[in-house]
């Protein structure tokens, strides 16, 4: 009588998860990890049945950076290592194909872990690749974009998908980053994005077009914003040089940024007046070069900033067609006579002598050097003299190098002139002329100076010197250039920062310490002046310094470079206390190797640093000093700060944020004030316009601050740091006017447009409007989700108000 053999039998899975769900939310963590090890002993079959326990698992839950599956699969894991007999290749063919698709089914969740593990224990790369791409498209078709990017790196699968389907709305829902991933390694898919990029470039490009293409994605308004021209050039960029890809390629992001160029540089020379007309000229050539749509851009804006006769001249000079030239410049050609059809542009410096005006004395820092003193070093014979003298044991040398600056236009920096100084001569060593600069002796030379541990070099912000000088010579990163004996004045500068607003904050008395009533200056200057009274004369700072023989100008100002750190030296070492100094200069750049977490609170710090800094040295009468957090609250209620001048309503404060300050903006409107915002693609020039016309007050932060507030009255110009929150920086801002606004100023201004008249509006016509706009995705809101949205919106203002303080009536209603 023949018996069936008995079948095996084992532990039921939905036993092994109602346990193992039931410690999980006990938050035993422990227990867990050796429960799931013993129950996966007992499974008849366990890779089956971790697929049936994951099925069964519940989903993310707030407050936990994993779920239970994740925590499952972990220990699955490490139980398969102590049990390799639990493997597919002991399944049969049609059980693993199986297996694998339900494992397939499990992967939308985008922790890397749980991903990667299911991957390995179900080997899911050897699916067949038509199964695992269908997959991938369903999750494309459930707008699951960023899960289907990253199982599709996952599965090493970026080949068998189309660079822009996969790509483009990554990039619409601001995941550019994870774009990046998916095409790193391969380089025709590297190149098919870059172009995809910088044709959204393109004048003509539009973003409509885009919804159209894919209408079925979601693009807030938010979203949308950031697909403007400005950003994605710089995207191009950025990954022009990340990938290797030739910049032929992308003519549209390269055109843009040269055309940005050309713009700057008309406003830094003919408006600003920060560049001399030499330089400018030097740098428009090389931006226009042969692009006839730059060349008569160029004469547009020449007409515009200079006039007819200058914009006919360079139109002569590039031979634009007559119906391509801006309207009277043709007429003005034929009027010039023939010996100004020409511009001069190698005549424009001559005559210079070594010794500047009396003016320019009384007002800059001057080297005490005769002009024989400066050596410029362009050949071997040269070099030895240089280092003899350099390279002498106990010596101090000031070190500085100068390139030729490109306005983002290529990413290769490489150094043209570096000065070193000792204290009675100063030598230019001279990397343009031919066959010097990768001469073997000039290159071991920078090498032994470097690393020399008996000289003292001196300099300020040298890391992006090194990196220029390592793009000069790669041979210096191939074999480790050793760096010895250096001082960065910039640690030493930041160190007297820190101590000043230390002083600022808690000194009594100290307040109204001031460097000038005017004081522009920055970085070395800055320190120039503090130390030596006398500020730098920056003029030719960004001259081209590739271009030979260099004008007396621009040898003053390198040797005035290098030769000012000796003198700043001296003054430092001779009296460190009086600047908040150790006795020992060189502990203080030793003690910048730091750990990855000190050095980010450091930063952190001294961002803050700064920025009291900025407001006590730099901006005269707007002094913005830092805030404590025991009277951030007390601020935003309307408790009496500090100052003694009568206190301002929010409504009576009027100001106009820059793009960089949009959040602040919204948050200021919030508590009533009266803000206009830029736009992203709005230049910084708009504010000043706006603050003329309007009397506002311009609210700024990094380099446009010294511009406006040269176009402004007194006070009408504030700086904030754009490292901080909005929240933050509003308290600044309320506490610099001293604004005091009330329980009935929250939500008195629209947030969207600013005004500060409301209509009541049905809820359903509210929603409706919302989805329009793009602020609303769900559309399946409901009225408790939109009524809780409210509240929480107005609790989080509500929670900066003073405890006790009766509420007045809302000057707005609500439906």
């Amino acid at each position: 009588m023949n018996q069936t053999p008995p079948e095996r039998t084992g532990l039921d899975p939905s036993l092994l998860i109602d346990q193992l769900f039931e410690l999980w939310n006990m938050k035993d963590l422990q227990t867990l990890r050796l429960a799931a090890l013993q129950g996966f002993s007992k499974l008849s079959e366990p890779l089956e049945a971790l697929l049936t326990i994951l099925e069964s698992c519940p989903g993310k839950q707030k407050g936990r950076s994993h779920n239970l599956g994740h925590h499952i699969l972990t220990e699955f894991q490490t139980w398969m290592k102590e049990h390799p007999q639990v493997h597919l290749s002991s399944l049969s063919e049609q059980q693993t194909v199986a297996l694998q698709q339900r494992a397939l089914c499990l992967l939308t969740d985008t922790q890397p872990n749980f991903s990667d593990n299911l991957i390995n224990i179900y080997q899911l790369k050897s699916l067949d690749p038509s199964i695992l791409r269908l997959h991938i498209v369903r999750l494309q078709a459930l707008n699951c974009f960023k899960e289907a990017a990253v199982l599709t790196i996952k599965l090493e699968l970026q080949r068998e998908f189309n660079v822009e389907e996969m790509c483009v709305p990554l990039i619409l829902q601001d995941k550019l980053s994870l774009a990046e991933s998916f095409v790193t390694g391969h380089h025709q898919l590297e190149q098919q994005l870059v172009i995809l990029l910088d044709s959204w470039c393109h004048p003509s490009f539009n973003i409509k077009d885009i919804k159209t293409q894919f209408p079925h994605l979601f693009l807030s308004k938010h979203h949308a914003a950031q697909i403007q021209p400005k950003m994605l050039t710089k995207h191009v960029l950025r990954l022009v040089e990340k990938f290797k890809i030739d910049q032929g390629l992308c003519p549209n992001a390269f055109h843009k940024r040269r055309l940005d160029t050309l713009r700057y540089l008309m406003y830094k020379t003919f408006v600003d007046r920060g560049m001399t007309e030499e330089n400018w000229a030097d740098h428009v050539q090389y931006v226009v070069a042969d692009d006839l749509e730059l060349q008569i851009s160029l004469v547009e804006m020449l007409v515009k900033y200079c006039g007819l006769r200058k914009a006919s001249q360079w139109s002569l000079r590039y031979n634009i067609p007559r119906y391509r030239l801006p309207l009277r410049v043709w007429e003005t050609q034929q009027s010039l006579p023939s010996n100004l059809q020409q511009i001069c542009l190698n005549n424009l410096a001559q005559g210079e002598e070594w010794v500047p005006s009396q003016s320019h004395c009384e007002k800059f820092y001057q080297v005490p050097l005769t002009k024989d003193k400066v050596h410029i070093v362009d050949t071997q014979e040269a070099l030895q003299g240089c280092q003899s003298i350099v390279l002498k044991e106990g010596g101090i040398v000031g070190v500085d190098m100068e390139w030729r600056p490109h306005f983002g236009c290529s990413s290769a920096q490489q150094v043209a002139l570096i000065q070193l100084a000792v204290y009675d001569q100063v030598f230019l060593v001279d990397l343009c002329t031919r066959g010097f600069c990768q001469h073997p002796d000039t290159r071991g030379f920078i090498r032994a100076l470097f690393s020399s541990q008996n000289v003292l070099k001196l300099g300020y912000g040298m890391l992006g010197d090194l990196k220029c000088l390592l793009a000069t010579w790669p041979q210096l990163s191939e074999e480790l250039l050793k760096m010895e004996g250096m001082l960065d004045l910039l640690s030493v500068h930041q160190k007297i920062q820190r101590s000043k607003a230390s002083q600022i904050q808690n000194g009594p008395g100290k307040r109204d310490v001031l460097v000038g009533e005017d004081c522009a200056e920055k970085g070395l200057s800055l320190l120039v002046q503090q130390v030596l009274g006398r500020p730098l004369d920056k003029t030719e700072q960004m001259s081209n310094w590739e271009k030979r023989p260099l004008r007396i100008s621009q040898i003053r100002y390198a040797v005035a470079d290098a030769y000012c750190l000796l003198d700043v030296y001296s003054v430092l070492s001779s009296n460190p206390a009086s600047f908040g100094l150790p006795a020992d200069l060189r502990s203080i750049s030793s003690s910048q190797s730091e750990t990855s977490k000190d050095k980010k609170q450091k930063e952190k710090q001294g961002k803050k640093t700064k920025k009291a800094l900025d407001k006590e040295e730099c901006q005269g009468a707007q002094r913005v000093s830092p805030l404590r957090c025991d009277t951030e609250k007390g601020l935003l209620c309307g408790e009496k700060p500090s100052e003694e001048s009568p206190p301002l309503p929010p409504q009576q404060l009027r100001v106009v944020c820059d793009n960089m300050l949009q959040g602040l903006g919204r948050y200021l409107r919030c508590l009533g004030v009266d803000v206009v915002m830029l736009e992203n693609t709005d230049d910084h020039r708009v504010a000043a316009k706006l603050a003329q016309a309007e009397g506002r007050v311009i609210l700024t932060c990094g380099q446009p601050f010294q511009s406006l507030r040269s176009q402004v009255g007194e006070g009408r110009c504030l700086s904030l740091d754009c490292s901080e929150k909005a929240r933050d920086q509003a308290v600044r801002v309320l506490r610099h006017f001293n604004v005091r606004p009330t329980p009935s100023d929250i939500f008195s201004r629209c947030q969207a447009c600013n005004s500060d008249q409301y209509v009541a509006v049905p809820q359903a016509d509210m929603v409706r409007m919302l989805k329009e706009k793009g602020y609303l995705q769900d559309h399946n809101i409901s009225d408790h989700t939109l009524e809780s949205s409210c509240q929480q919106e107005e609790q989080k203002l509500d929670d900066i108000l003073t405890p006790g303080v009766t509420p007045e009536p809302p000057r707005r209603s609500y439906t």
